[in-house]
């Protein structure tokens, strides 16, 4: 199964249709928040299932904050990241990681690409695909599991 991995989309439209393109042949979507939107053009646009998510920019929607999805036979957890405090360290995240257990975790909100393993969990964060602060590309992910294995590829939109 691939899935592709969004976040921080922030409304910029010709972004999602930039990833659709790079990721035509993923068999979902997860959108991580800002916007809940831009989820659903990204469903429209691209013909897949997405599971998205609110951000804090999304304040008056009454979707979820998280998600708990078994995809592949891997728990995967869903989150903006604001209300975890993703930007100062991945310590709540992890204890919530833990809670559910979840295999690989996906969240944004610091608009900074990042992997890293925590206890036997992946936890990713694509990065933005509208406005990246890490100093790279607009980018996205897609992580392709087979097996339980799970492997992650960071795209760049150019």
């Amino acid at each position: 199964m691939k899935i592709g991995i969004m976040s921080d989309s922030h409304y910029d439209l010709d972004a999602i249709d930039d990833a659709i393109c790079l990721a035509d042949d993923v068999d979902c979507w997860l959108h991580a928040g800002d916007s809940i939107e831009d989820s659903k053009y990204l469903e429209k646009v691209s013909g897949k299932k997405v599971y998205g998510v609110i951000g804090n920019v999304d304040w008056t929607y009454e979707k979820p904050n998280d998600l708990l999805l078994k995809l592949a036979d891997i728990n995967i957890f869903l989150t903006h990241g604001h209300t975890y405090n993703v930007k100062t360290s991945l310590e709540e995240l992890s204890d919530m990681a833990r809670c559910v257990n979840a295999h690989l975790i996906v969240y944004g909100h610091s608009h900074i690409g990042a992997q890293k393993t925590i206890d036997n969990r992946l936890f990713i964060n694509p990065g933005s695909i509208s406005e990246p602060r890490d100093g790279l590309l607009p980018s996205f992910m897609i992580a392709t599991i087979k097996n339980k294995k799970i492997d992650i590829q960071r795209i760049f939109i150019k």
